[in-house]
Order: C-alpha cells, then structure tokens, then sequence
C-alpha cells in the first residue's frame, strides 16, 4: 500500500460518547479560475446534523476523492450533469461510514455504510433521496469482503466504473488489445488489472516515469508509456496491427490517437476527459469520422447507471483481490483539512493509485 500523508491537526469539537459536538465540511470558496487551487476550497465548523425520521446519522471515516467532484466547481456543469456549486455550499463525494443512530428501515448502529455526504465528518441522510442522486448509493457493506479502504475504492464505485466501463461498455474479450489512458490513477488501475486478470494484453499510459515503472512493475501491463512524450509513436510501437478497447479517461489528444490506432469494431469506453476539467474542454478530434469508416462504437457512461450491478460487481472484484490478481494502492491523507489538498494533488495527477481522506 503506497501512502501519501498530510499532517493531522486537531478539531476544535469536543466529544461526548461516541457523536461529536460539532461537525466540520469543506465548501467551496469560489469558482475556480483554470486549474482547482487548495484556497478555492475551505474546511469550515458546523453544526452536528439534528436526527430527522427515516434518516441515518453517520460517522464518516474514509472519504473517496474523485475527479469527476471538479465537474461541479464551476459556475455550470456540464449539461445532463449533477447542477454545479455555488461558493459556500458543501461538496459532495462517495464515503465510508459508521452509522451512529438510525430511524430507517434496515439500519443500526455500528452498521458499515457507503453513501455520497462526504466532504464532512458526520453526516444525515435520507436513504430515498441523497446529494448525487445515484441509486442505491447508500448501502450496508458486507465487512467480510475487506477492509474500510478496499469498499471505498475497489469495491465502491471506482472499482463499479472500472468494472462496468470493461464488462458492460466496452463488452471485454481476453484476446483484445487495450489501452487505459489514465492507468496510475484509480479508476485507470483498477480497469487496467481487470483486463489483464481477462487475459488481454494491455497497454497503459501515465503522466510521468514513476508512473510508467509502476504500471509496469507493480500492475505487471505488457507495456506502458508516458503520454507527455507523445501517442501515437508508442501505441505504433507496442502495437503496429492496432487496438481493440480503448478505456477512456482523458478525452482531447488521447481520444484522437485511438480513434486512429483503433482496428475495425473496436469499443470506446467513455469514462471521464480530465484534460478539459480544469477550463475549457478540448474540440471533438478531427479525425472522429474514424469511428464511421471502422464501425466503432464509442459509448459515454456513468457509473451510477450500472448501480442495481454493483453487489454482482463488488463479488467479482473481491474475488480477484482475494486471489491476487488485483492490487489496492492508497495516496492517503489524514484529517478533513486534508481534503482541500488532497483532490488539488489528485486533479494535478501527483497521486498514485485511489486517493483517499481519513476522517476522524
């Protein structure tokens, strides 16, 4: 487990039992103005969420730090998207949690909970109507299949985006050649080990050497490049006869260099296009007719519409960590004042792996 630590600084809330008297959150301060910078963001006191019927009070303990989070800090979100923040409104983001009390149906106290009120260190939700709207997001976790780290990432909805974008969109074969754009991070290296642990031979690409050596030996790809050098002379290298799944996280150059390595019926798997997250989003490629002449089908997706498979998933995804076939990296941070620091780190590519946030 590779982590990267924030130094810890206490809270000014005073405990009684086992619920603090007092809560803290980030908010955003601003509309960032290109790249997310740490005092965009702020870690403010609040006061302890006042237990409601059919809500659930819950300790979060591991927060999930997630690209697609930049999407709502400008002034629009992209259209189709969830709505974008305004300044001193709270973030939102999947978390692991303890559940403190509970007035719904099928929750108690010492449960171990997934949901989507991170971003603060208690937090109350309604099971039938949370912040990213994505059903079924809160759920009791099964701690038998691993520990707090592993069903925040692996077995959370990084490993269900991973899972779904191989499995479900791009429709996997263990013959095909792939290429994971984007594979150091954590999406990228959980859909990278999946292809691998499917018998593919796959291609990743990162933003630096230390990078490229880990994909290579730590996730053991057949090959890896760093895409500062360039695209198309490494994917011609590795593979001069083409592509046939390109598992996209970057959009912009990347997108294009695919849809000109890809062989005819290959499949685009749409995850996110970091390279425009931070200001104006790239043109379409200009060579997008690509996907006509060779019949390739190129399909955007979001995880939460593959919710009602994520138990099918998170089964599978133990199974092959059980075995070894997959690997769980953290760049891990400590304390909520951590997490201003921590997405600006995750966005800027310096982190490694799934980042997360201790909480408490």
């Amino acid at each position: 487990m590779t982590d990267t630590a924030m130094n810890d600084t206490a809270s000014n809330n005073t405990t009684t039992g086992n619920v603090a008297q007092g809560n803290r959150e980030v908010r955003l301060v601003r509309h960032p103005d290109g790249a997310l910078a740490v005092d965009d963001l702020e870690v403010v006191p609040t006061e302890m969420p006042t237990m409601a019927p059919g809500h659930v009070l819950i300790r979060n303990t591991l927060l999930s730090v997630d690209a697609a989070t930049r999407l709502r800090l400008d002034p629009v979100s992209p259209p189709g998207y969830l709505p974008a923040l305004k300044p001193g409104e709270a973030l939102a983001g999947m978390v692991v949690g303890e559940v403190v009390e509970s007035d719904a149906e099928g929750y108690a106290p010492g449960d171990l909970v997934h949901h989507d009120l991170g971003y603060r260190e208690y937090a109350l939700v309604d099971p039938d109507n949370q912040a990213l709207g994505v059903a079924g997001a809160l759920s009791k976790l099964d701690r038998e299949l691993g520990p707090p780290e592993l069903q925040v990432g692996l077995l959370g909805m990084t490993g269900l985006t991973a899972w779904a974008g191989m499995f479900v969109v791009a429709s996997l074969k263990p013959d095909d050649v792939v290429w994971i754009s984007a594979a150091a991070g954590a999406v990228g290296s959980v859909a990278a080990q999946l292809a691998k642990a499917h018998g593919c031979r796959v291609i990743g690409s990162a933003g630096s050497a230390e990078k490229v050596t880990y994909l290579k030996d730590v996730l053991g790809l057949d090959a890896a490049f760093n895409w500062r050098d360039g695209l198309d002379e490494p994917l011609s290298e590795f593979e001069p006869d083409g592509i046939d799944v390109y598992f996209d996280s970057v959009g912009g150059d990347h997108l294009k260099a695919a849809l000109t390595h890809l062989r005819p019926l290959g499949r685009v798997a749409l995850c996110g296009a970091i390279a425009g997250y931070d200001g104006q989003p790239p043109a379409a490629p200009e060579n997008l007719f690509n996907a006509t002449t060779k019949d390739i089908n190129l399909r955007g997706f979001l995880a939460g519409t593959f919710a009602d498979r994520l138990p099918e998933a998170r089964k599978h995804l133990a199974e092959l960590w059980r075995s070894g076939d997959l690997n769980l990296d953290l760049a891990k941070y400590e304390g909520l004042e951590s997490a201003p620091q921590a997405i600006v780190d995750m966005l800027s590519g310096r982190t490694t792996g799934k980042c997360v946030v201790v909480l408490g």
